[in-house]
C-alpha cells in the first residue's frame, strides 16, 4: 500500500544544495543512495527519492550537463532521448499508465545536472489531479516501501536491456 507523506522541503533543499546529487550518485557516494535501474556510457536511470507518483524515475546524462538543449550536440541529445524513450517504454510495460509525463526540471540554483522525470500517471486519476497538479508540493510525495522501489528498478533495468 502506497500513501502520500508531506513534502519536506527543508530536507530536500539541504540535500540538493550540498552537492550535485546525480554526480554523487554516479561516483557511489553513500549519502546519495538511489535505486539504479540502468546505466550505460550515455545515461543513468534511477528511482526518484521524492516521487510524485508511484514508479517515478529519472534519466540523466552520465556527464555533468546543465542545460537540456544547449549542452548537447544534436547527436548527444538524440542519444539521451533514446534512453528516455527506452526507459519510458519499459516503465509503461510494467505499470498501468494512462499518460507518461516526461519533464526536464531543475534550476541553476539547485539540481543543476539536467535530468528528465518519467512520471507514470495511473488510470482513473481525476482530471483536476493530473498534469501540473501531480507535482504540487502541497500534495506531498509517495511513500513507497524501499523493497518495492528496488524491485521495480530491477525489473525496469531488465526490460531496458532485453
Amino acid at each position: 500500500m502506497t500513501t502520500r507523506v508531506p513534502w519536506d522541503s527543508d530536507r530536500y533543499l539541504a540535500l540538493a544544495r550540498r552537492a550535485c546529487f546525480i554526480c554523487e550518485l554516479l561516483v557511489g557516494n553513500p549519502d546519495y543512495p538511489h535505486h539504479v535501474a540502468y546505466r550505460d556510457g550515455t545515461a543513468i536511470v534511477f528511482a526518484s527519492k521524492f516521487p510524485s507518483v508511484a514508479g517515478h524515475f529519472l534519466v540523466a546524462p552520465v556527464d555533468h550537463r546543465e542545460h537540456a538543449i544547449a549542452d548537447f550536440t544534436p547527436d548527444e541529445y538524440a542519444a539521451i532521448q533514446r534512453v528516455v524513450h527506452r526507459a519510458g517504454t519499459a516503465l509503461s510495460s510494467l505499470l498501468p499508465v494512462e499518460r507518461l509525463y516526461v519533464l526536464s526540471l531543475g534550476s541553476q540554483q539547485v539540481n543543476r545536472h539536467v535530468h528528465w522525470h518519467l512520471a507514470p500517471l495511473p488510470p482513473g486519476v481525476p482530471y483536476e489531479d493530473q498534469q501540473i497538479a501531480v507535482f504540487e508540493a502541497s500534495r506531498g510525495i509517495f511513500d513507497v516501501p524501499d523493497d518495492e522501489v528496488a524491485d521495480l528498478a530491477q525489473r525496469l533495468g531488465e526490460r531496458m536491456i532485453n
